[in-house]
This record gives structure tokens, sequence and C-alpha cells, in this order.
């Protein structure tokens, strides 16, 4: 198969096999025909529920999971916000994250292609989901990280046997170099925000709209650092206003860590490009993107949907991070938190409200992250003999 493409911004088209790039210097996305479609009547829960808006490929193994995902009202958060809020729970997902759905497309389309080989440059959950992905198909996969990749998430992307080269250098332009190299060599590379990638991670839009339809939520609060979901959800509200199911987008809002966040500055100096910054130490890790590939994509998402970038500290992270634990029964990496700590963020500025169905995409579980705010245990000891008079000091 060779997959249409076009250019968000300038409208040119090319093909898979042309590249993830246009010329202008924006990223390509599929070239999709929304007309027409409408919800299923019932059928799948996986994404490829929307299979007559996705590549035409026929997944196995683990990509026939993948999405599918649970939508779960929050409402114990909804003072905490000052709206009414629900959670996106991305780690019901085979191996705990958004990825996943990018991964089942660009392996079963790696599949369809009769290529024996796939790859990605990643630093953690998408390594993870790619070498997965890949094991389940049969398919070799080879992962690309940053040499000061830390050694707990070094383990846990070789658990799926792939094989890992630590690359020293800039991480930016190791993107850039492995999508270069893959269309000389038989593996295809399904980076952060190839359009592959972003095929599959538009699902998640499709979800959570299908979830309120015939209305749609006020807002979607969701963290971003290559721009690969962000362009995602933005390309799946595209579609469904296309295939007249929407009349109206939610606002789209999308937050990063202030260690690091070149799209919130861009878009704080109303630039209309994204530049490159220097990141800090954060314990949302896995979202510091010091030049995201697809920021300007973002910055035009914002836009389109009456939303907005912004960024917030890691203290309010992992506060975040205890609410939705304590009193929504989701633990999630830190990076997924940042939704969260934005919408109280856009709750203080009066963007949301009391009346406003918020929709936070909680990305990824936490219990594939190293705990850098572990909480403290209070657990005494008692006899076997002495449980009774226990349980009757702590239960009215």
């Amino acid at each position: 198969m060779d997959l249409p493409l076009t250019c968000y911004d300038c409208g040119a088209s090319a093909t898979l096999a042309e590249g993830a790039r246009c010329d202008c210097g924006e990223p390509f996305w599929p070239a999709t025909e929304p007309s027409g479609f409408d919800w299923p009547a019932t059928g799948d829960r996986s994404l490829w529920r929307y299979r007559d808006l996705l590549p035409d490929v026929t997944p196995t193994g683990l990509a026939a999971g993948a999405g599918g995902t649970p939508l779960v009202r929050a409402p114990r958060l909804d003072a905490d916000v000052g709206a009414t809020v629900h959670v996106k729970y991305e780690g019901g997902n085979p191996t705990g994250t958004f990825k996943d759905r990018g991964s089942a497309v660009g392996v079963a389309a790696a599949e369809a292609a009769g290529l024996s080989a796939v790859g990605t440059v990643s630093h953690g959950n998408m390594a993870r989901s790619m070498a997965a992905h890949a094991a389940s198909a049969g398919l070799d996969c080879l992962v690309l990280v940053p040499a000061d990749i830390p050694a707990e998430r070094l383990g846990l992307i070789a658990r799926h046997d792939p094989t890992i080269l630590r690359v020293e250098g800039d991480y930016g332009a190791l993107y850039r170099e492995a999508l270069r190299l893959g269309r000389d060599r038989p593996v295809r590379f399904v980076n952060s925000d190839t359009p592959l990638r972003v095929a599959g991670q538009k699902t998640t839009a499709l979800e959570v709209v299908e979830s309120f339809a015939p209305d749609v939520p006020d807002a979607v609060v969701l963290p971003v650092s290559s721009g690969g979901h962000a362009s995602g959800i933005w390309k799946g509200l595209r579609e469904l206003r296309a295939a007249g199911l929407v009349d109206r987008l939610p606002r789209c809002y999308f937050v990063q860590t202030a260690a690091c966040a070149p799209v919130a500055d861009a878009w704080e100096r109303g630039a209309d490009e994204v530049t490159p910054v220097t990141a800090g130490e954060t314990v949302a890790y896995s979202i510091a993107n010091a030049d995201p590939p697809s920021g300007t994509r973002v910055l035009a998402a914002a836009r389109d949907t009456g939303g907005a970038v912004l960024a917030v500290d890691d203290d309010a992270v992992l506060d975040a991070r205890r609410a939705l634990s304590e009193r929504a029964g989701l633990f999630v990496e830190s990076a997924c938190a940042t939704a969260l700590a934005g919408a109280r963020a856009l709750a203080d500025r009066d963007e949301i409200g009391p009346s406003d169905d918020t929709v936070l995409v909680a990305t990824g579980t936490g219990y594939t992250e190293r705990d850098l705010d572990p909480p403290t245990v209070d657990a005494q000891t008692v006899g076997l003999g002495d449980l009774d008079e226990a349980i009757a000091s702590v239960v009215a």
C-alpha cells in the first residue's frame, strides 16, 4: 500500500513513499474522505471501529486490541477543577499508553506492505509500544533512544526483544535522520508525528466525541510533546466536522511542562511557528521535547478550535497526579497529570466553567514509571487475634 498524504498547511499532496514531511517544512497527514461517514451502529469497540477513516489494512495480534479505552466520569474532580470533568483513560490500551493507537496502525501497515521491520525514535512509551506490537506481529523492531536514557526505561523497552541503539547527539536531529534513513532501508519508522501514527492517534478524538454524540464536549485538555497526538485529535475533529456529525468543535487545550515549553512559549508570543528551546529538568520527562516536530501544527489546532497552549510547573503536576489517584482512582504517568494541572489553570483564567463538559486525556498509566512522588504509607501491623478490635478502631 502507498498511502496518499496531504499537508494541512499548504495543501500539497504526496504519498507515504515520498516521505513524512512537505517541502514547506510541515508534516504530512493521511488524506481522507470523511463525507458519508457515520457512527458505526454495532461491532468492534477497538480503534478499528473507525476503519472507514483509517488506512485499508488488516490488524493482527496486539494491534487488533488497541483503542476502545474508557471515558470515566470523575465527579470528585468537579469542584477541584471548576468544570464537569471526564477522563479519557488511555492506560487501558494494551501497553498502557495512547501510543498503542499509532503503533497498531503503523505495524499493520508495515505488514500490509510486506516489510519485515519497523522502527521508532523514542525514550519511553512509544518505544515500548512499538516493540510490543512488532513482537506480536512477528516483525523486527529497531528502537533508537538517546544515550542518556534512564536504565529503568531501557529495561521496560527491552522486555519485547527489539534491537536497541543508544544514540549520542541532538534528539531532534535523530528524529529527522531516522526518517531519512528509513526511506533507504527496509524498515518503516513510525515516529511521534508521522502520518501512520497520526492516523491511529486521531481515534482518541473519535471515541471521545462518539461518547457525547449527538453533542460534543466543550473542552478537551491533553499533554503535548512532539505534537503528534494533538495533531491526530485535531485531524479527527476536522473529519467529524467534514462528515457533518458535529456542528462545532470542542476547544482544544494543549499543556506542556514549564521546564520545556516551546509550543506554549510560541503561543504566548503570538508566534506562527515554534522554535526550539533548552529543556530543563522535570518530573514530566516524557513530554520534555525541546524541538517538537509538529509544534507549529499544535498552534494551528489550538487556534482553529478556539483553545490555547499553556505550561504548568512540576509542583502543579505532582499535585494533580495525587488528585487523580485519590479522587478519580486513576494512577497516571506524571506527564499525563499536566492535563488536570492545565485544566485547573484554565478554570482560574475563566476559560472553562462549571457547566463545561471537560475531557482530560490521561495519556498513560503510572504503573510503568519510577515513582518520583511516593506516598507516605501508614500501615499498622496487628495480630490475627486483634483484627476485630483493630477494624473497630478505624471503621465507624
